[in-house]
């Protein structure tokens, strides 16, 4: 009985030495993992919603294996791994390095649709998903992020397979920006300062012409111009108005581009499948 006492402390010494390693060293399970394997292991964590665990190992891909397709790969798969995670700062972060270590890659085109994808749904709040809001109201900031970046993609790469998608994007974006600017002045109106709207409306119509927002700008420079007592300048913004309506040249709202899915395998980058 006393034997079997003493020797229950070296057992349990021996079972915590196995489970930290000697010395307190932790063991790594991937520390004998191939690069192939390293990157399979990612993307399985990553298609399980596993996104901390995801980008643990496509971080030891890069550091272990810092040349080569896998290694690239990983630095694409890190920044869509962080969008989906939520995690939009760190995302735009991974894609701005890949651009930077890589501006003349083929791939370098993802790269700034997905920048463009994180900064539009920044756009949108977190109700937008379930109860309808108008994004006009918001703090315009994350969507002129995301209309640069759809606007470098478009310019950059016409021929990408992501273009289109940012261009439908971009007019979706640019229609509530000049919304945006009409709600500015209609709150110069509330607040008495006409002038101030009618220059807002005035920009809204020479900087954003075939958007919804001009018939509404249109509107407020009616409105701002007979407060002023201009009566003439109320009367041609007037006919303006009534000209465009007859002549059915003023536009609907541009339909919310959909969710599209992001190709991230890493066949659909390099077809390292293909032998």
């Amino acid at each position: 009985m006393r034997r079997t006492l003493t020797r229950l402390p070296a057992l349990v010494l021996a079972v915590a030495l196995a489970g930290c390693g000697v010395f307190g060293k932790e063991i790594d399970m991937t520390e004998n993992w191939s690069a192939a394997k390293l990157y399979a292991e990612a993307s399985s964590e990553l298609d399980s919603n596993n996104y901390a665990k995801a980008i643990e190992y496509y971080e030891k891909l890069e550091a272990r294996y810092p040349f080569g397709r896998y290694a690239m790969q990983s630095q694409l798969d890190i920044a869509y791994t962080h969008y989906r995670a939520d995690e939009p700062e760190a995302a735009i972060a991974a894609a701005d390095r890949f651009i930077k270590l890589y501006p003349q890659n083929p791939y370098v085109d993802y790269a700034y649709y997905l920048k463009g994808l994180v900064n539009y749904n920044r756009s949108v709040g977190f109700l937008d998903r379930y109860v309808p809001v108008d994004a006009s109201q918001r703090d315009p900031g994350s969507a002129l992020d995301a209309f640069v970046d759809f606007s470098v993609l478009v310019e950059r790469f016409p021929d990408s397979r992501y273009a289109e998608d940012a261009r439908q994007r971009m007019l979706y974006l640019r229609n509530n920006l000049a919304k945006h600017e009409v709600n500015v002045a209609r709150y110069y109106m509330r607040r008495g300062a006409y002038l101030a709207a009618a220059n807002r409306a005035n920009y809204v119509i020479e900087r954003f012409q075939r958007t919804s927002a001009v018939e509404s700008a249109l509107e407020v420079l009616i409105d701002a111009y007979t407060a002023l007592g201009k009566t003439e300048l109320a009367a041609d913004a007037k006919r303006v108005l009534d000209l465009n309506r007859e002549a059915g040249r003023f536009i609907s709202d541009e339909p919310e581009p959909g969710e599209v899915s992001l190709a991230r395998k890493v066949w659909d980058y390099l077809s390292l499948d293909e032998n």
